[in-house]
């Protein structure tokens, strides 16, 4: 599980700094102020949840199901959320938004919420 989430990181990373500039220098031409303020959502938290599988994968074990779980789904949450959000922009400005994206982001987002929930579980039970 280590070398999946170190993998999962590293590209999560990569792909948000070529999303960023693809946002910063092409779309910017044609996105709203709105879509090109989620757009930069969907990059941060792409790169905030790349950091936090590679500092994670350097740290823990990951070998209990509560660890596996967290980073499923913070893998999960981000794929969901983060690329969700890049397909409704991108759709957007083109005239032909995927609606159908449109409740995949909070799905994502609970993903997330679950994840750091059980980063959450994982302190308080080694504090106990």
């Amino acid at each position: 599980m280590v070398l999946i989430a170190q993998l999962v990181g590293a590209f999560f990373g990569l792909s948000a700094i070529v999303f960023g500039a693809f946002g910063a220098h092409l779309l910017k031409k044609t996105f709203t102020a709105e879509q090109l303020s989620s757009f930069e959502t969907g990059v941060k938290y792409q790169m905030y949840h790349a950091l936090l599988l590679l500092m994670l994968s350097f740290n823990l074990n990951l070998d209990t199901a509560v660890e596996k779980n967290m980073m499923y789904c913070f893998i999960i949450g981000t794929l969901l959320f983060s690329f969700s959000i890049y397909g409704l922009c991108i759709s957007a400005s083109k005239g032909k938004k995927l609606r159908l994206l449109g409740p995949i982001t909070p799905i994502g987002g609970l993903f997330l919420v679950l994840g750091w929930g059980f980063l959450f579980y994982h302190f308080i039970k080694n504090l106990i």
